[in-house]
C-alpha cells in the first residue's frame, strides 16, 4: 500500500482490511472487491462480478487449527468459545469497521471448516504447486 500511495506502483490487489482506510479517505481508487458480495465497510465498491468478471473471486480467510488427532472435546470447547466471541456485537462491529467479514453462522463448525479447506485446496492447489510454494 505504501508503494501505491507513493506512486511507485500503479495497481495493488490488497485485502480489504488494509485497503479500506486508503479507499475511504480517497487516497486510492478502489476498482472492485473480489468477494461474492459487496462488503459493508465499502458498500459503494462493486464486486468483480458486477464489473463484468462473473467468475473472478478470491478472498482471504483465517481459521484456528489444532494438531491432528486433538481430542473432540477440546475441539468442541475451542469452537464454542470462538463462536461465542463471534456473536459478540462489539467484536462484530470492530471487525466490520476494519472491513473484515465474519463467516456466516452455518459455517462455524469444524466439519464445515474441513470441507472448506478441501475446497480451497481444490481451487488453489495447482497454482500453489506451480509456484513451488510446497515443501518437497
Amino acid at each position: 500500500m505504501q508503494d501505491l500511495l507513493a506512486s511507485r506502483i500503479d495497481y495493488l490487489c490488497d485485502i480489504a482490511v488494509t485497503a479500506a482506510p486508503s479507499i475511504k479517505s480517497g487516497a486510492v481508487k478502489g476498482i472492485a472487491v473480489l468477494a461474492g458480495q459487496r462488503i459493508a465497510a465499502l458498500p459503494d465498491l462493486p464486486t468483480a462480478s458486477e464489473t463484468g468478471l462473473p467468475s473472478f473471486q478470491a478472498s482471504t480467510w483465517t481459521a484456528l487449527f489444532l494438531p491432528k488427532g486433538a481430542a473432540p472435546a477440546i475441539v468442541a470447547k475451542l469452537n464454542a468459545a470462538v463462536v461465542a466471541a463471534m456473536n459478540e456485537p462489539d467484536l462484530r462491529e470492530q471487525l466490520n469497521d476494519l472491513a473484515a467479514t465474519l463467516v456466516a453462522p452455518e459455517r462455524r463448525t469444524p466439519a464445515y471448516l474441513a470441507s472448506f479447506v478441501n475446497s480451497e485446496w481444490d481451487k488453489w492447489g495447482a497454482a500453489i504447486r506451480a509456484g513451488g510454494a510446497l515443501p518437497k
